[in-house]
């Protein structure tokens, strides 16, 4: 008998049969030619279909219990879906298979094809499965190559490792070694030059002269023996640490942000007294309030200028009469008038911001740390650009009724003058310098925001 070629089969025709005597492989095969020879005609022969190769090899499993056998028939078909079911139907017209009585009864046509397609689909979910588990997060891989270019950008500034921007920066960032520079390029900070040890390089010095700078030291002893050395070099206008036991080159991003949000000017980085340890401007007699000769002393003669005549229109002079102890024998006439003291008028009411506001104007100034960069928004509270904190003065007084001004750096009393001309209602910085004060514009500190 022809075998049909596995390329070429279509169909697998499946059936059982049911002898009521033994018979063997070659009766049940013997019985399938000749029960259905003619039935169908000469093209569906199944004895000349098999010559052709459009039937294939017919498998034959039997097995014999109790005096009767049973089993399996399998016939593979090249036939289309039409002629293979009539041939699978054909078969249960055979009702003997050698000398017993047998019946066939057809199981299943499976279509090989179908198979063939639940397999592929089913193993290509598998194959799928296992490709996407190997591919990295498009995320992942922008951030790791964005890293490595950060990494590989660090240049030397003087004979000593930095990032970038700090040649061309108005303010650098110090800090003390090569993997603290690295550390922060890789946090988008560009501007921050190494030391290169405990022992600070005589290169800053020239340093110092030429660019604000800002001490970002570890938060341990050694960053305070740095400090020491780098004011014993120039002039440091900031100082900002890490937090207590930690190193800048293992600072997290947030970490990093936040630790130069927190910079104070060098003058605050020692120790303040407690307000507890501060003179006492009051004191008490016998249960009763006095006046401390500090409220008494006499005022200084100043020269009044166009400025002290502005800030004396805030102020108003009161008459007070104090209540002498009953038991002082020190008092003759029961009072004391103490003239000329200086209470200070309720200022004019300033804009207050909503939360809404506030949210924003805090993200903007933490986008702004680090760039020496200041953010105008127009009377909308629309962000209208940047422009670097030196050109402040200019900017603002060439865009039409500007709201707000972020910055990052210091708020001065010339910088309120500017922002008082130009009509600004907000003027928020990271510190104040010299207490600024204004009844026109709402001077707001990072710490306050």
């Amino acid at each position: 008998m022809a075998k049909l070629a596995q390329t070429s089969v279509k169909y697998l025709i499946k059936a059982k049969f049911d002898a009521s005597g033994i018979v063997e492989k070659p009766d049940v095969i013997g019985a399938l030619f000749g029960q259905t020879e003619g039935l169908l005609g000469p093209e569906l022969d199944l004895r000349e279909l098999q010559r052709t190769g459009r039937i294939g090899r017919i498998e034959v499993k039997s097995v014999s219990q109790r005096g009767k056998a049973i089993g399996e028939i399998t016939i593979p078909s090249s036939l289309d879906s039409t002629e293979t079911a009539l041939i699978a139907a054909s078969l249960e017209t055979i009702d003997r298979v050698g000398p017993c009585d047998a019946k066939i009864h057809i199981e299943s046509v499976e279509d090989l094809r179908t198979i063939k397609r639940n397999y592929i689909v089913d193993r290509a979910k598998e194959l799928l499965a296992g490709l996407l588990n190997q591919m990295p997060d498009t995320t992942v891989m922008s951030e790791e190559l964005m890293q490595n270019l950060r990494t590989a950008e660090v240049v030397e500034f003087k004979g000593l490792p930095a990032g970038p921007e700090v040649a061309t920066t108005d303010a650098i960032i110090v800090c003390e070694g090569r993997a603290d520079v690295v550390n922060m390029l890789k946090h988008g900070v560009k501007n921050a030059v190494a030391i290169g040890g405990t022992s600070v390089p005589q290169a800053f010095a020239e340093i110092f002269r030429e660019k604000e700078v800002t001490a970002f030291l570890d938060g341990d002893r050694g960053g305070d023996i740095i400090l020491k050395e780098l004011q014993q070099l120039g002039e440091i206008d900031f100082v900002a640490r890490a937090p207590e036991g930690k190193e800048v080159e293992e600072l997290t991003k947030k970490e990093i942000f936040k630790a130069l949000r927190d910079k104070v000017p060098t003058g605050q980085a020692s120790d303040i007294r407690p307000l507890s340890q501060q003179p006492q401007q009051r004191t008490q007699t016998n249960g009763s309030d006095i006046v401390s000769q500090n409220d008494l002393a006499e005022p200084f003669d100043v020269p009044e200028t166009a400025e002290s005549k502005e800030k004396s229109a805030q102020f108003k002079s009161y008459s007070v009469k104090m209540s002498a102890p009953a038991s002082s024998s020190s008092s003759s006439s029961g009072t004391r008038r103490v003239t000329s003291v200086s209470i200070p008028s309720a200022p004019a009411k300033k804009k207050a911001l909503d939360s809404e506001t506030t949210a924003k104007f805090k993200e903007h100034l933490t986008e702004l740390v680090g760039t020496r960069a200041a953010a105008i928004f127009d009377k909308d509270n629309n962000f209208v650009g940047r422009v670097p904190v030196k050109e402040i003065t200019t900017s603002l007084k060439q865009i039409e009724s500007p709201s707000a001004v972020i910055l990052d750096g210091y708020i001065d009393k010339f910088l309120v003058k500017a922002a008082e001309d130009a009509g600004v209602q907000f003027l928020i910085g990271t510190s104040l310098k010299d207490k600024p004060f204004s009844n026109k514009v709402s001077i707001i500190s990072e710490s306050e925001l």
